[in-house]
């Protein structure tokens, strides 16, 4: 069964999940400009799967599922820089790098399924 609707993405859930979880975890830093980055760069991850979804061609979607990966990958490096700025406690952080990677797996494996195969019979 085709997916209709970029809702029924997992990924998209799950970003969505990852983006509230962020959220919460932020929602009372006093630094300003770096809680605000982070704030849109995990916002940015599902809006862009679900942007490029709409798009309804595999090669707009793709582009846009890799600006997602790079949001991803953008929150992933903030949440270092907030372990080691103590923002965040050391498992807490932990915890939503693995997040993030589990988000980076699924949105690597949904740009190899759309991918067209190269054929090997020259």
């Amino acid at each position: 069964m085709a997916v209709k609707r970029f809702e029924d993405v997992l990924v998209w859930q799950k970003a969505q999940d990852f983006a509230v979880v962020i959220y919460q975890k932020f929602s009372n830093s006093k630094d300003y400009s770096f809680k605000d980055q982070i704030l849109r760069a995990s916002i940015s991850i599902s809006n862009n799967i679900a942007e490029g979804f709409d798009r309804r061609t595999n090669p707009d979607f793709i582009r846009f599922l890799y600006f997602a990966t790079s949001s991803n990958s953008e929150v992933r490096s903030m949440l270092y820089l907030s372990k080691r700025l103590h923002f965040l406690e050391s498992q807490e952080t932990t915890e939503l790098i693995k997040q993030s990677n589990e988000i980076s797996r699924m949105l690597f494996g949904l740009i190899q399924s759309m991918t067209p195969r190269k054929s090997t019979n020259s």
